[in-house]
């Protein structure tokens, strides 16, 4: 067993001590469920079961959705909930193998082989040995994809493939090749193979398509905004210290500004920045005059922060807590 402690933004939550699961033979739903929750992440019952039958069916999970939904976040918790090391690969423009595999850690290579020369180790070698001995793992640099193949005993790492979409059509069909089979090859060592193979959580937010052979790999689920009942629940989850009222009203209002039409809609982390803020400048409710001054921790960009009050921020806020009374 091992302490789960997680940072929540600033604020850290003890959970006690809690025994790992074995992620491989969860029994039902209703275990993701609550094993994703103790670990201070509410799912709805589609994520979860989706959860569920990526890890039964052990396939790659491939969560689409907008920014700040809590994609990331699900590979994060599924880690911790799992006790296994969660090992992520942020993807971007032109990405390739030597920062997602491997590479050789060429500065170590020469001065071992200046250190062979001085030692004069290097005179009457033949040039197989030496590259023998300059290519071996001592000198190999492992990268994300290389560590969860290669991960050992103990509970299966989770390997999070962070914003897929953002890299290019080569390195997905590589992504696809490696996921086919839990094994790399390389050349000068040999070939790595995944005795248990990694939990692996692939993000995207849709910025283009994914090729629907990777798709076609993986277990697909789209992860929208919650609802306002249940974002609320997630700000007392998160926030404890967030009053009951707040936290509603709170999350009426995030659902009601996302509904604006916004450059950058704000995410359940925002959200719950937004709670927490108001809750640290001392109020027990939403009103015109403490939303206004915290909309910097909600809204990012001059430009929605302008829609939102031109769309009648007042009007947000009275909304709020009539829909909080309903």
């Amino acid at each position: 067993m091992r302490p789960i402690l997680r940072d929540m933004g600033g604020h850290r939550n003890m959970l006690g001590w809690m025994a790992a699961a074995d992620l491989r033979f969860v029994s039902c739903v209703e275990d993701v469920w609550q094993g994703l929750r103790d670990n201070a992440y509410l799912p709805d019952e589609a994520l979860a079961t989706a959860v569920y039958l990526a890890l039964r069916l052990r396939r790659p999970l491939l969560l689409e959705g907008e920014p700040g939904v809590g994609k990331t976040e699900v590979a994060k918790v599924i880690a911790d909930w799992g006790g296994g090391r969660l090992i992520r690969l942020q993807c971007y423009e032109g990405i390739d193998a030597a920062q997602a595999v491997y590479e050789w850690d060429y500065a170590r290579q020469l001065m071992h082989l200046r250190t062979m020369e001085a030692t004069g180790r290097a005179q009457g070698a033949d040039e197989a040995s030496l590259a023998d001995e300059l290519y071996s793992e001592r000198f190999l640099v492992r990268r994300p994809l290389l560590e969860a193949i290669e991960a050992g005993d103990g509970p299966p790492p989770v390997l999070l493939v962070d914003e897929v979409d953002r890299s290019d059509d080569e390195f997905e069909a590589f992504l696809l090749e490696v996921l086919s089979d839990y094994s790399i090859t390389i050349p000068e060592v040999g070939t790595f193979a995944a005795v248990d193979p990694p939990v692996v959580v692939i993000t995207s937010n849709r910025t283009r398509d994914v090729h629907d052979a990777l798709k076609r790999r993986c277990l697909y689920h789209w992860v929208s905004h919650p609802g306002a009942q249940r974002e609320a629940e997630i700000i007392r989850l998160r926030a404890p210290e967030v009053a009951d009222t707040l936290a509603q009203e709170v999350a009426h209002a995030a659902a009601a500004i996302r509904d604006v039409g916004l450059y950058k809609p704000p995410g359940v982390a925002e959200t719950i920045d937004w709670a927490r803020a108001l809750s640290l400048l001392g109020g027990a409710k939403l009103d015109l005059a403490n939303a206004s001054a915290t909309l910097g921790a909600l809204l990012k960009y001059r430009e929605d922060r302008d829609r939102v009050i031109e769309h009648d921020l007042a009007a947000i806020v009275n909304e709020a807590a009539a829909a909080r009374s309903a």
